[in-house]
């Protein structure tokens, strides 16, 4: 039955292009051209807080496991368990459709080098190698055993880029420089090896989420200097963390007792914390702070916002008669009050959405600006 895959493939490179998802020959070559099935031999169903792996054991589960993985769909392929006991994916193949967008915006031509964080299953490498040929491809993971795989798979496809299993923070300097960098993880700033190991001109192209997980996928293009300067993308792209232990997979949050804590009101909706507004208000919040919901029956009943050093603030996320919102906070800051502060900074802003942010990164610095690299409107990611 996998003698059917291509016929699938080209109807994915159909949709992918009805979508306006993909628009380059070269491309659909690569989507059409390379079986996924090889790269995805199972997957991971998510059935409430657990997951269960699906794999293809008679007709009717393999025509279905071809289905789903020739569809425009994010592939849970790693699944282990976090310090709390709860499931936690730590390894994807990733939706099709944003995968041939990032391809695209990388802008990679004939004869570049690229380096890729993040193999996961090795289809993104794939892709690069159908497309550049394999000796012009670079990929790196965390963890050995998703680089073996992927090395295997790869190589019965006829694919063999350079793969090492390394802390991706630190990229492979043995092979710089590349043109390009792109990542399947998303990173709090931009490691200062990416910027020294992309060739003057080369770009990089990555999800830059605080501390709140709230960001986007962001452009750079390395000048003359090792600066990397450029503007997150205008539609959206989101990934797994990069972890520099195999064994870290999460945190246990910590505890919020709402029926404690001093209490007041406050006319921010902890809603708009669920938006783009959530980029900005990260840089406002103490280093630490972790974002959570209440979830009663299914629905969220309240925002937190916890910090190590004991302080967290819960917002109900229903307003009382008078329209304001409820607020419980504790510890030796308010944190619900740098949200409003926060809030009523991005309001006098215009309420910018995300993307009109930008980004200029130093091996030292790095600093996120508004419309402008010289913005007066700006704000320092820790490094």
């Amino acid at each position: 039955m996998t003698d059917q895959w291509q016929a699938r493939a080209e109807a994915l490179a159909d949709k992918l292009t009805a979508d306006g998802d993909l628009h380059t020959a070269e491309w659909r070559a690569a989507v059409c051209g390379v079986p996924r099935h090889e790269l995805v031999p199972r997957y991971y169903e998510q059935e409430g807080t657990t997951y269960r792996l699906v794999t293809p054991d008679d007709d009717a589960s393999r025509r279905a496991w071809l289905d789903r993985v020739y569809s425009d769909t994010t592939l849970i392929t790693a699944v282990v368990a976090d310090s709390s006991g709860r499931q936690v994916p730590v390894s994807s193949s990733t939706k099709p459709d944003l995968m041939v967008r990032m391809l695209e915006a990388l802008d990679v031509r004939d004869g570049h080098r690229v380096l890729e964080v993040g193999t996961g299953t090795g289809y993104n490498a794939a892709l690069l190698s159908h497309r550049l040929g394999a000796d012009r491809v670079f990929s790196i993971d965390l963890r050995p055993e998703l680089v073996d795989a992927a090395a295997e798979r790869l190589a019965t496809m006829g694919y063999r880029p350079v793969l090492r299993a390394v802390d991706g923070s630190g990229g492979l300097p043995e092979h710089a420089p590349y043109d390009r960098i792109i990542a399947t993880c998303s990173v709090a700033a931009i490691p200062p090896e990416w910027i020294e190991q992309t060739a003057p001109g080369g770009l990089i192209l990555v999800d830059v989420e605080g501390q709140l997980s709230a960001g986007n996928l962001v452009l750079l293009r390395r000048g003359d200097e090792p600066v990397a300067e450029g503007k997150f993308l205008d539609w959206y792209g989101r990934f797994m963390a990069l972890r520099h232990d195999a064994a870290s997979v999460g945190h246990a949050w910590p505890t919020v007792d709402r029926s404690q804590g001093e209490e007041r009101t406050s006319t921010v909706n902890p809603v708009e914390l669920d938006g783009g507004f959530r980029f900005l208000a990260q840089f406002r919040l103490p280093p630490g702070t972790l974002h959570t919901l209440t979830v009663d029956d299914g629905t969220p009943t309240a925002t937190c916002l916890t910090n190590r050093d004991g302080s967290w603030s819960s917002v109900d996320r229903a307003a009382d008669e008078s329209g304001r919102y409820r607020v419980r906070s504790a510890g030796p800051r308010d944190l619900w009050a740098d949200v409003e502060h926060a809030y009523d900074e991005w309001r006098a802003m215009g309420a910018p959405v995300w993307h009109r942010f930008g980004l200029t990164a130093t091996p030292t610095t790095q600093r996120v600006w508004l419309d402008s690299p010289d913005s007066p409107h700006a704000w320092n990611l820790d490094t």
